[in-house]
């Protein structure tokens, strides 16, 4: 399992940490939101998701991933 932190613009509320944490879960990985940072720190097993699908799904539900 691989681990990484991406900085989020645009997650404002807990609608938007249901709308990201969703989207990982539904691309095979687990995330968790934190609001006061604007991050994003996801967990993945790399042989079935890539980080860019990852950040895909994110920015599908209207988020900028900056890093």
């Amino acid at each position: 399992m691989k681990q990484v932190t991406l900085t989020v613009e645009g997650m404002s509320c807990n609608h938007c940490v249901n709308s990201v944490e969703g989207a990982l879960k539904n691309a095979g990985a687990s995330g968790t939101v934190d609001l006061a940072s604007g991050t994003v720190s996801i967990e993945y097993d790399d042989s079935k998701v890539s980080l860019e699908a990852l950040k895909e799904a994110i920015e599908d539900q209207g988020y900028d991933v900056v890093s």
